[in-house]
């Protein structure tokens, strides 16, 4: 009986023995689904290895009675080795459990720890959580929980990560793939990546980290650390950290030195300043309250200057009006205030082909150079500035305005100065006020001439009138010609009204019956009414080519008093005798 008994007892250690080893008999493990997602390839010759651990058993009330691995724990499949503390083997399903100190060696050398990760023989699928780390040779990623795909390399996470790269950039992200062959990071959702120069904020990147180029698919900005102000946004487009250069395809800007650039595409580099943009280009200073439009155009952020081609054109926009000005090529620049050093002038220059047009203004001329903070606008090469009823031309015309009240204070006209002012504008007579001189000088009060300065060989050709104080009935004296080293000319409520002749005066006036037609007129006078700007958008053609405006010619007077004067000559003139032939 006790013999009997003994056997028993023998048998029953062996079977409990052996269910311990024999883990192929334990019940299944619950998988996460993301094995479930991948088509599971068994093959008896690519089970998980077990290489090592210090202790191994098996406890029926834990882990559903699966093969338990302490102390040093070593597995290997497919050239990855996995080290932990405690591995516990679901052999039936070539899935393990990995908890403490987890590292998994991949066959190309990248490397994930945790403190736990699973890990499916079968799909070659593992997820690592808790402090998770993947480290290769190009960067390190830090995050919570991270699901690895052997078979295309791959390592995503949706729990929030930071990424190290090697280079010193600092990437912060909701969630992102990685593609380990290829060096490949797809951010997914809002992202940061910190540089010590510079931060981009994009809603979707990839980053190739063997090129160090970021292609960006969504809106983006990467803002300068040293100058925050200075960004360029972009919803396509690329950086090459290695370069430094911007490459933006649409709805970019370029924010430099409170000026912003934008158009159809834009190139940008960091380190030289240089930018481009091709394609509805529009370049706005605020500070100035002006923009200018064209097809072509280059910032050079160190210089603070910047260039506009292919028909461009500028608006100053002002409280009650805008200047419109067209010109085959618009620079912009600001040099230091030389007053205040820490003060910057700013200025515009267009070439070729000026033309302005303001309400109360209009302007031609070769070239243009305007000192915006100042107000001081430069017209040369045969410049022509018309206001109202007046036209005045010479080798330069200078414009100076207060920038703050947005008037114009004066005129000045540096050689062959020229200003013709129709007598009446309400009539079509051919009836001007011209006044020469080597300079002039014009004010102006509310936008209107007040007082017209002619110096250097000044001469004056003006119309003189006569009001009727109780009837207000306008009576014409005559045309004045006057020559002397300088003229005055007042103006009230925009008409003519009173010339002063100065220095070596010679100055007289005839009735409309003792001058001609001809009399009346410089013979370099050109009413030019044809190029005159009279809507915005007439500066867009070198001249809008206006029909000359007909005026009515009245020569009546002189007509008929030179009648009447070559008949009384006719009358007096002495009678030839008639010779009688005897």
């Amino acid at each position: 009986m006790k013999k009997s008994f003994f056997v028993f007892f023998l048998l029953l250690a062996f079977a409990r023995f052996f269910s311990q080893v024999a883990p192929g008999q334990n019940t299944g493990v619950a998988k996460d689904p993301f094995f479930s997602n991948a088509t599971a390839k068994k093959d008896p010759t690519k089970k998980v290895k077990h290489i090592h651990s210090d202790t191994a058993g098996v406890s029926p009330e834990k882990y559903e009675g699966n093969m338990v691995f302490s102390g040093n724990v070593q597995f290997e499949h497919q050239g990855s080795v996995l080290t932990a503390d405690e591995v516990i083997f679901y052999q039936k399903d070539n899935f393990l459990k990995a908890i403490g100190n987890v590292v998994l060696t991949t066959s190309d050398g990248s490397k994930i720890t945790a403190e736990e990760m699973e890990y499916d023989g079968n799909t070659q699928r593992g997820i690592a959580r808790k402090n998770v780390v993947l480290t290769d040779p190009k960067q390190t990623i830090k995050t919570e929980t991270l699901y690895y795909d052997k078979i295309p390399n791959t390592a995503y996470f949706n729990t929030g990560g930071t990424i190290y790269t090697n280079d010193g950039a600092v990437m912060y992200t909701k969630a992102a793939t990685y593609y380990l062959n290829t060096k490949m990071i797809d951010f997914v959702g809002r992202s940061n990546i910190e540089t010590d120069k510079y931060t981009i904020v994009s809603d979707n990147i990839k980053q190739n980290q063997n090129t160090g180029v970021s292609d960006f698919f969504g809106p983006t900005t990467i803002r300068s650390k040293e100058n925050p102000r200075n960004y360029v946004y972009t919803e396509l487009g690329s950086y090459n950290s290695k370069t430094s250069e911007s490459f933006l395809n649409k709805n970019s800007k370029i924010y430099y030195n409170d000026k912003i650039l934008s158009g159809d595409k834009l190139y940008y580099n960091r380190n030289t300043g240089f930018g481009k943009g091709n394609g509805n280009v529009r370049l706005d200073d605020p500070k100035e309250n002006r923009y200018i439009i064209g097809g072509y155009g280059e910032i050079y952020e160190k210089k603070d200057s910047a260039m506009v081609t292919d028909k461009p054109y500028a608006v100053k926009i002002l409280s009650k009006d805008s200047a419109y000005i067209a010109a085959d090529r618009f620079l912009s620049f600001q040099k230091p205030d030389s007053a205040n050093a820490l003060k910057k002038k700013s200025f515009l220059r267009a070439y070729r082909k000026v033309r302005i047009f303001k309400t109360n203004m209009q302007a031609r001329a070769d070239s243009l150079s305007y000192n915006e903070t100042d107000g001081e606008m430069h017209l040369m090469r045969q410049p022509v500035l018309w206001m109202g009823t007046k036209q005045i031309t010479g080798d330069e015309i200078r414009v100076y305005s207060n920038p703050e009240k947005e008037i114009t204070d004066s005129v000045r006209v540096l050689g062959n100065a020229f200003a013709i002012s129709k007598v009446d504008s309400l009539n079509m007579k051919d009836e001007f006020h011209q006044i020469k001189s080597k300079n002039m000088v014009v004010y102006l009060k509310d936008n209107a001439i007040d007082v017209a300065k002619a110096v250097g060989n000044a001469q004056a050709i003006t119309y003189a009138d006569d009001e009727n104080q109780k009837t207000h009935e306008i009576t014409r004296i005559g045309v004045a010609l006057s020559t002397c080293g300088e003229i005055v000319a007042e103006f009230v409520e925009k008409k003519l009204e009173n010339v002063s002749c100065n220095i070596g005066a010679n100055q007289d006036t005839y009735p409309m019956s003792k001058i001609s037609r001809e009399q009346r007129f410089f013979k370099d006078f050109n009413w030019n009414t044809k190029d005159r700007p009279r809507k915005w958008n007439d500066i867009f053609v070198d001249t809008p080519n206006y029909p000359e405006i007909q005026y009515e010619s009245d020569n009546s007077l002189f007509n008929r008093a030179e009648a009447e004067r070559k008949k009384l000559e006719e009358k007096n003139k002495p009678k030839t005798p008639v010779r009688v032939k005897k």
